[in-house]
């Protein structure tokens, strides 16, 4: 597991984070992870990426150890801002920067619309281009009174069904209770339809305008079997940011770096800041 036994002050909201130190002088790496997952989905690919680089972490806001409450924006247009906000706490000058899914439109949404700065940016399955959605996330945002409030064995029951829908061959108990139990009780639970009440399509079509060319390496990693969001889509994400690679993962869906995390390791080292 790893430890996010630090904080950050957003706005009045704390931020969990945490860093594995690399060599002297390695070059720093950023991992954001996706929705409904935490910091953990990337415990078996940081060890291994921090044998040459200094590799920083954190829950995303009302995620994992974040803060959580009724009053939060969880937007996706705030999770940029934070993730501007970290990199600029943590002193960091051009990191590499690994995403999936929202993770991967927080990072999109940071360059294109904060104005970060990538050495590298590799996305793996991201939400990033239209359509995007599914019926259970319009279904939860029309109802999210509803849903916030059902009987916390419901809850559990559409959580694991839920989780499970993005991997491949499904995952394991006692991983589907790791990532369970942020989004459990009083506090959890509203989190966690609060995070689909919050998403929207205006915000992936805002930068998706935005799309074009970066002066940065580019390399999209992608679950053959992803249902959530199709290769086609990740193949049209890397045509409008003319990527430099395109790696589809044939044992993974969605959340490859649970079904694959062999094929996110072996793409990560090595990651070169530049192009040849």
């Amino acid at each position: 597991m790893l430890t996010l036994d630090r904080t950050f002050d957003f706005h009045g909201d704390a931020v969990a984070w945490g860093w594995i130190k690399g060599p002297d002088t390695a070059p720093p790496a950023v991992l954001i992870h996706g929705f409904p997952w935490s910091a953990q989905a990337w415990r078996r690919i940081a060890p291994w990426l921090a044998r040459e680089r200094s590799v920083y972490y954190f829950d995303m806001l009302g995620c994992g150890q974040s803060a959580k409450h009724a009053e939060q924006d969880v937007s996706p247009a705030v999770q940029n801002e934070l993730l501007a906000n970290l990199i600029d706490h943590w002193g960091l000058s051009k990191p590499l920067v690994v995403a999936h899914d929202f993770g991967g439109l927080a990072a999109l949404r940071g360059h294109f619309l904060s104005g970060i700065e990538y050495s590298a940016l590799y996305l793996i399955d991201a939400v990033s281009v239209l359509p995007s959605g599914s019926p259970f996330f319009a279904h939860a945002k029309e109802h999210f009174e509803a849903f916030a409030e059902t009987p916390g064995f419901t809850h559990d029951a559409l959580f694991r069904a839920f989780v499970n829908f993005g991997s491949l061959h499904g995952l394991l108990a006692e991983t589907i209770d790791m990532y369970a139990a942020p989004w459990r009780g009083d506090v959890g639970q509203p989190a966690f339809y609060r995070q689909i009440l919050h998403s929207g399509s205006g915000y992936i079509q805002e930068v998706q305008d935005c799309y074009a060319p970066v002066a940065f390496p580019v390399h999209l990693v992608w679950g053959e079997h992803d249902d959530n969001i199709p290769v086609s889509q990740g193949r049209e994400l890397a045509d409008a940011l003319n990527a430099d690679s395109f790696t589809v993962v044939p044992d993974a869906a969605h959340i490859v770096m649970e079904d694959a995390p062999e094929a996110v390791v072996a793409a990560l080292l090595g990651a070169r800041d530049g192009r040849a």
